[in-house]
């Protein structure tokens, strides 16, 4: 329950880490991702095709060459003005006319007087507003021309409004489009413009205070690709073939420059190669307004995409920690896809809601909800793996281990039953049943407890072991199975004051283990030396024997489980490679080590090396 807890917390830590995460990436990087996406999604999904209400007017390379530049503009513009002057419903001027050129100003003041519904251009200078000429603005709307390219230089939107000081100049796109409406005087609110009933959604800021000097951003609904433009009429055009008038009846006439060498070029989110010129731009600004195709940012979008990235978030968790298999990984996947496809929806109506952040959220918490995931599961796995191991060693280890014991008990009870024994021989057979039984009993118990310590559910018994006794008694149960092959066990230079701290059942395995093994891989009519001394504050056991041996190449291996020697097999004894693993396993969980010396043909020496009793414990 505390692991699980554990791993609850891990996991909700690594979740929220992810997100915070997403929120910081989405702040560094987030601006320029949405702007990706808006233009992706701009251009996916057009609108339908509208029939324009404007038509641009325009000075391009043709009407330059013809008239000589731009320094001899105005008489030509003058000229086309007044051909088109009764029948356009609104005149858009998008040309600076600050500066003064007597000889030809007057025809245009002439011009600007007959044509009805005029805006013309503005803009800020060093004093302020740079308004065109009084004899050209008398009775003629002023707006700003500018707008409002984004950190990758596209204009995806432009301020309806600008402010210089105290002065306030609307767009001469919305200028146009009042003057298209009956010229009302627009009603303000925190979240929309009213012009003659027709609404703008476009909120003084998000907060519904003033932007300052740029407000009230209004995103611009450029023709895509495929539909067919706002339509064009050269001015030079116009003046070679008055029949084009009737291009410009009951439209809204945007005059400006698209010739590629004078005009500001702008990039559009429809138009990165070729770029738009500024007039363009404005006359779609109109056509925006005039189709009412609005693309407006969610009120309060930054409350409302924390809130939905954290959803993401928390859905794609959930899926990992609750679904089995290949069922979290589509339950998070599909989270992940909602996540990106949100925004797309969103705009599909018109609206604007933020692609990062749910983009970094959903992301970094796939990735990290999926390799906790994988990471757990793995682990379950390996410690599935690990108790199948170990159950297994317990089948050898039966097999094995508890092959003597059974025979002698088996045997011994079969003679009692098949033949009428002395009393003293029944006595005998039953004592040896009963020692053989007790040591049955005390092998399953030491196994199990070697399989708690590997599995680290149980904790070593602290008992002070002294050593000699514990090696007597080891060789002693050792001894007739070495009477058996005449080899004999002695016993070398064995202190009495040597002293372990452990568990005794434990180590009396490890001693009688490493001796059995020394008997049954030595010959016949050899000897088993087993010694005990103290040096370098530890208590060291050796078991020497004059057997096989073992090579070199295989000495690292033969503590790995199942693994025996070539010489081991070739010698006929019976074996499953487990005994000196599970030495070692008991001598590591007592802080000690095992180490090996052996010769091919002349023998090996298994030495224990075990932390000394600390004389607190010794008394």
């Amino acid at each position: 329950m505390a692991a699980s807890r554990k791993n609850a917390a891990q996991y909700v830590g690594l979740l929220a880490a992810a997100f915070g995460a997403g929120v910081c990436l989405s702040y560094f990087l987030g601006g320029q991702l949405d702007n990706y996406a808006y233009d992706f999604m701009f251009r996916v999904h057009p609108p339908k095709s509208w029939k324009t209400q404007s038509v641009i007017l325009a000075i391009d390379d043709k009407t330059l060459r013809s008239c000589g530049g731009m320094e001899n503009i105005r008489e030509p513009l003058a000229r086309g003005l007044k051909a088109i002057a009764s029948v356009p419903k609104v005149v858009v001027v998008d040309l600076l006319l600050a500066d003064s050129k007597p000889a030809v100003d007057g025809e245009l003041a002439d011009a600007f007087r007959r044509t009805s519904n005029l805006v013309l251009a503005s803009q800020i200078a060093d004093a302020g507003w740079e308004d065109p000429r009084p004899e050209f603005s008398k009775g003629a709307a002023i707006g700003h021309v500018y707008a409002q390219p984004d950190a990758d230089n596209v204009t995806r939107a432009i301020p309806l409004e600008k402010s210089s000081g105290r002065v306030r100049r609307w767009a001469i796109s919305l200028e146009a489009f009042r003057l298209s409406r009956g010229g009302a005087t627009p009603v303000e609110d925190p979240d929309y413009l009213n012009i003659g009933g027709a609404v703008i959604p476009v909120p003084a800021s998000e907060d519904g205070r003033s932007l300052g000097s740029n407000g009230r951003l209004m995103r611009v609904r450029f023709a895509p690709p495929g539909m067919p433009p706002i339509p064009r009429v050269s001015l030079a055009d116009l003046l070679e073939k008055p029949t084009l008038v009737t291009e410009f009846t009951g439209k809204v006439v945007f005059v400006g420059v698209t010739s590629l060498s004078l005009s500001d070029r702008l990039s559009t989110p429809v138009s990165f190669a070729t770029q738009t010129p500024g007039v363009e731009v404005h006359a779609s600004a109109f056509e925006t307004m005039a189709q009412g195709l609005f693309i407006t940012d969610i009120p309060h979008s930054t409350k409302w995409v924390f809130v939905f990235s954290l959803g993401i978030a928390a859905a794609i968790g959930l899926s990992f920690r609750y679904l089995p298999g290949w069922q979290a990984y589509a339950g998070g996947g599909l989270t992940l896809l909602g996540a990106n496809l949100t925004p797309y929806l969103f705009f599909t109506h018109g609206r604007v809601f933020s692609f990062s952040t749910p983009f970094f959220a959903a992301w970094l918490g796939f990735v990290s909800a999926a390799a906790f995931y994988h990471l757990v599961v793995r682990r379950n796995w390996r410690t599935e793996q690990a108790a199948r191991a170990r159950y297994q060693q317990a089948m050898h280890f039966v097999t094995h281990e508890m092959r003597t014991p059974l025979s002698a008990i088996q045997g011994s009870s079969e003679i009692i039953s098949r033949y009428a024994l002395p009393e003293e021989k029944r006595k005998q057979i039953a004592l040896l049943i009963n020692s053989e039984s007790k040591r049955l009993a005390r092998m399953v118990e030491i196994f199990l407890n070697v399989e708690r310590l590997s599995a680290g559910q149980m904790e070593l018994k602290r008992e002070t072991i002294p050593v000699k006794e514990l090696i007597d008694i080891c060789v002693e149960r050792t001894r007739p199975l070495a009477e058996r092959k005449r080899i004999g066990i002695t016993v070398e230079r064995m202190a009495d004051e040597l002293q372990v701290t452990g568990d005794r059942e434990l180590m009396e395995y490890a001693c009688y283990n490493l001796l059995t093994n020394a008997v049954k891989y030595s010959p016949q009519q050899t000897e088993v030396a087993v010694s005990g001394w103290k040096g370098e504050g530890q208590v060291r056991i050796a078991v020497k024997d004059q057997g096989i041996g073992i090579d070199q190449k295989e000495v690292k291996q033969i503590f790995q489980k199942f693994y025996r020697t070539r010489k081991a097999e070739e010698s006929g004894e019976a074996g499953t490679g487990i005994g000196l693993s599970i030495v070692q396993q008991i001598v590591e969980q007592h802080g000690g080590r095992i180490e090996v010396t052996s010769q091919p043909g002349v023998g090996s020496c298994f030495t224990l090396a075990l932390p000394e009793a600390a004389a607190a414990e010794r008394n």
